[in-house]
C-alpha cells in the first residue's frame, strides 16, 4: 500500500473511535474532567531578559504573578528607556508563560486522547485557543 493512501485508513479508524466514544459519553466527560483538574494544578513560569522578568501562568491560561529583578525596578525609576525595556520584557515573559501553559494543555489532551484511542487525532491546542 502506498504510504500516501493511509490518511483514508486513519480517518476510518478515527471515525470508529469517535463512534465508540459517542456510545460512552461518560468516558469522554471523565477525560475532560481529568484534563481540567490537571490544568487547574498546573503552574508554569515564563522568563525574559535572562530572568529579569518572570511571569507565572496557570494551566487555565491566567497570569498569576509577574516578578521583576530589583535592578530592573531601580532602572525603571531612572529613565524612560529602561521603562520601555521593562514593558517589553514583561510582555515577552507573559507570552512565554502562555506558550508554556498551552504546551502543557496540549500534552494533557494528547495523553487523554491516547488513552481513549484517539492519539494524534485532536487538533492542536493552540488552534483551539486561537493561537
Amino acid at each position: 500500500m502506498n504510504p500516501k493512501e493511509t490518511p483514508l485508513l486513519d480517518n476510518m479508524k478515527m471515525l470508529g473511535a469517535l463512534a465508540g466514544l459517542m456510545k460512552n459519553k461518560e468516558k469522554l466527560r471523565e477525560a475532560g474532567d481529568r484534563v481540567r483538574e490537571k490544568m487547574a494544578r498546573t503552574l508554569v513560569t515564563g522568563e525574559a531578559g535572562a530572568g529579569a522578568a518572570k511571569a507565572v501562568v496557570s494551566g487555565q491560561l491566567r497570569v498569576v504573578s509577574v516578578e521583576l529583578a530589583p535592578g530592573l525596578i531601580v532602572g525603571m525609576a531612572a529613565d524612560a528607556s529602561t521603562r520601555a525595556l521593562a514593558s517589553n520584557l514583561i510582555a515577552e515573559a507573559v507570552n512565554n508563560g502562555l506558550a508554556l501553559a498551552q504546551a502543557a494543555l496540549k500534552a494533557a489532551m494528547d495523553e487523554e486522547a491516547k488513552a481513549l484511542g484517539l492519539e494524534g487525532m485532536l487538533p492542536d491546542a493552540g488552534a483551539l485557543l486561537g493561537g
